[in-house]
């Protein structure tokens, strides 16, 4: 995925990257990232009850439309939190 995003930029359009593992994404390349919380579900937790879990998802896309609307230096990594 970091390499579609990455393509996707290098093309004009700005991408987000929402994974778990965003050493491997910065390592690849990929501009802005916002870490998920878990490689098998990295834009929500099935643990959680459903109010929970969609409040969580909702922080996230949030956090990552955020980011999109900011200028950020290549290879920035945000936390869904911050």
């Amino acid at each position: 995925m970091a390499t579609l995003g990455k393509e996707i930029e290098r093309a004009g359009t700005p991408t987000v990257l929402i994974t778990a593992l965003p050493t491997i994404a910065t390592m690849v390349g990929a501009n802005r990232t916002v870490r998920g919380i878990a490689v098998t579900n990295p834009a929500g937790e099935p643990a959680l009850g459903a109010d929970d879990e969609l409040a969580l998802r909702r922080r996230i896309v949030e956090r990552a439309l955020e980011m999109l609307a900011t200028d950020v230096q290549p290879r920035t990594v945000w936390e869904v939190g911050e």
